[in-house]
């Protein structure tokens, strides 16, 4: 497909699968970072009412900088991978401190945020700065795997990089991103998403079952309120793996223990 059909098709897709989102309808910088690490494996229709909320509590990034890690895990407890909630909170910190409450607007300074890697930091690029800049992340992936490539091949992200930065509209990044994303969307809804091929591709693994799911029972526990150990195990999941979970959290930062008693950190 050459360069102008293929933009021309993005753009009729835009106009057929466009999705609200209210990270799109103000796309301040920090509601973007906000939305990009909420949205890091995790599915938009989940993330929608908690970012809602987050940003009804900290509705920028003076006031997440000025709240305690217990209380924004609070608020996303429910969203899983929590520690990107600490990520978001130092990252505001940050924000707020080293560069004056000034929002970074380079993908190298983004790239400083905790939390922030080159895929974020080209998204709030884009989508907070309209910067024409090169990012790949799934949905990006499939829509091109699927126009440019032969099925069954493994494709490198090296390999998407260049055709990307042909095919990109540098006159509105912004909405080509999102037109991206939501035919990438749209295709793997389908069952033509052919995301295997990339060579990055990790299958993420069942939550059910998982460390994962014991780190999260413990903090959901200790959302209602501080716990001895013994009460702690009482109230989560009997699995072996409780005392490597536990530890995995206190070293994360995520909580701590005061005189043997175990609470989100402060």
């Amino acid at each position: 497909m050459d360069i102008q059909s293929f933009r021309e098709l993005i753009w009729q897709k835009a106009r057929e699968l466009h999705r609200e989102m209210p990270w799109r309808e103000d796309t301040r910088p920090y509601y973007v970072l906000v939305s990009e690490l909420m949205l890091q494996q995790t599915q938009v229709d989940r993330v929608v009412p908690k970012f809602k909320a987050f940003i009804q509590q900290f509705p920028d990034e003076k006031s997440l900088a000025g709240a305690s890690l217990a209380e924004v895990l609070r608020l996303w407890s429910g969203l899983g991978y929590n520690r990107r909630a600490k990520f978001l909170h130092e990252a505001a910190k940050k924000t707020v401190g080293e560069h004056k409450g000034v929002f970074p607007d380079t993908v190298s300074d983004l790239m400083s945020l905790p939390g922030v890697g080159p895929g974020t930091a080209g998204a709030i690029a884009a989508y907070a700065f309209n910067q024409p800049v090169v990012f790949i992340e799934t949905n990006i992936r499939t829509v091109y795997f699927y126009h440019f490539f032969e099925m069954g091949e493994k494709i490198s992200d090296a390999q998407l990089q260049p055709i990307i930065e042909q095919t990109l509209d540098r006159a509105h990044p912004r909405e080509f991103y999102w037109a991206l994303m939501d035919y990438g969307s749209w295709l793997k809804r389908n069952g033509v998403g052919r995301i295997t091929q990339s060579r990055h591709y990790v299958k993420q693994t069942a939550l059910k079952g998982s460390l994962r799911e014991i780190r999260g029972h413990i903090l959901r526990s200790l959302t209602l309120g501080d716990k001895t150990l013994s009460s702690l195990q009482n109230d989560v999941i009997q699995d072996e793996r409780f005392a490597q979970a536990l530890a995995g959290l206190e070293r994360d930062g995520l909580i701590t223990q005061t005189s043997g008693v175990f609470h989100l950190t402060k």
